[in-house]
């Protein structure tokens, strides 16, 4: 599979412990920084529901992990792999990330 590399925003633009949405060639996805100064991008559309919502969820961290909680039905998903913590057989997609000189840039597939 080919992968290209994004330009979502500076890194300024992004506030500790809240997630954005970045529209890249018609796809959502939500963008967090964590209070650590971590920077994650993920699926936008929630697992359980399908409605584009999970950069409105709740940052915060599970046993030392970046976590983001769905605002909908309230699953705590990993920012690192993805995987849902709280119980259910749900995962979140998500992408490489790499901080180029300030600004944010994402992984996806081609």
């Amino acid at each position: 599979m080919t992968t290209q590399w994004h330009r979502i925003c500076t890194k300024d633009d992004l506030e500790p412990n809240w997630g954005e949405a970045a529209l890249i060639d018609g796809h959502q996805y939500a963008v967090f920084r964590t209070a650590s100064d971590s920077i994650f991008v993920t699926e936008h559309k929630d697992p359980a529901s399908g409605s584009l919502v999970i950069a409105r969820g709740i940052v915060g961290e599970k046993g030392g992990e970046p976590t983001v909680t769905s605002p909908l039905y309230k699953e705590v998903y990993s920012l690192v792999s993805g995987e849902c913590l709280s119980g259910a057989d749900l995962r979140l997609a998500v992408y490489p990330v790499d901080v180029r000189d300030g600004e944010v840039w994402v992984e996806l597939p081609a």
